[in-house]
């Protein structure tokens, strides 16, 4: 097994392409032949300069619509079976990714991994006001911590709506995974005057449900979830820099950073990479 303190571009770019298309670490291992050690420092390091390097330039945003969601996951064991747990990390248990997504460009300008309080929606609300250049139409689901954190956030500078779902019954074989069905939303305007027409989550859903596809860490009922909370937070960083810089979007015929005037051209893997040997460069 190839296990150097440092990986040649061209192989970081073949696992963070693997990454990207949701193959799991322990799969990476085998087809790259690169040690599960070498490979957790890869996923640290570039989840660190993914980050930062995000974090400087999605700012100053064109955005005029923006949805948020929350997509749920755990770390090391699901809250219910934190107690029985052998040597269970203080972090242990459920864990949110925090989202969200301008609806005309389908950049992803911001996200947090935390709890789903009160403390979380601020800190989620709070880095994305940085990044908007212009007064938008925000909508969140019915989560009630959003209320009061786009308040503190935004002030009267918003025109901002939840969406409130109504679910049914759950109608599921006994000891079978399956969603409340969704029966009908109720539109709620809460500041400024959004648009009854663009009240809608639907892109942030849309988005989240390729984020679970595309991230192992986020597949239900597998063996494949993060073990530590940092770890999940890097693979997010990584997932979304592939994202908002690589990938092409279907309907844009762009990438979502094209579509808002973040970069000019389109990235290749070897991009990602160059971001993470500059941010290493710098550290050194």
């Amino acid at each position: 097994m190839m296990g150097m303190n440092k990986l040649p571009s061209a192989k970081r770019a073949e696992i963070l392409g693997l990454m990207a298309e949701g193959v799991s670490l322990r799969v990476i291992t085998r087809i790259t032949g690169v040690s599960k050690n070498t490979l957790a420092k890869l996923v640290e390091d570039a989840g660190q300069a993914f980050s930062e390097y995000q974090d400087k330039v999605l700012r100053n945003l064109p955005c005029k619509r923006v949805q948020v969601d929350e997509i749920w996951s755990f770390v090391y064991a699901k809250a219910k079976n934190v107690g029985t747990a052998k040597s269970a990390q203080a972090d242990a248990g459920d864990i949110w990714t925090w989202t969200a997504i301008c609806a005309d460009t389908k950049l992803i300008p911001s996200f947090y991994v935390g709890k789903r309080d009160g403390d979380a929606a601020f800190e989620f609300i709070g880095d994305l006001v940085v990044r908007l250049a212009n007064r938008v139409q925000l909508t969140s689901d019915g989560h009630k911590p959003y209320l009061q954190a786009v308040e503190e956030c935004f002030g009267a500078d918003i025109d901002y709506a939840q969406l409130i779902k109504i679910y049914g019954p759950t109608i599921a074989a006994p000891g079978r995974y399956s969603p409340a069905e969704c029966t009908g939303a109720k539109k709620e305007p809460v500041t400024g005057k959004p648009n009854p027409k663009h009240i809608s989550t639907s892109y942030a859903e849309r988005a989240n449900l390729s984020i679970r596809m595309g991230n192992r860490r986020l597949t239900r009922l597998t063996n494949a979830f993060s073990k530590k909370s940092e770890n999940h937070e890097h693979a997010m960083a990584i997932y979304f820099m592939h994202y908002n810089f690589v990938r092409i979007h279907q309907t844009l015929r762009c990438t979502p950073a094209m579509a808002a005037g973040v970069t000019t051209k389109l990235w290749e893997l070897a991009d990602m990479v160059a971001v993470m040997e500059d941010w290493e460069t710098s550290r050194s």
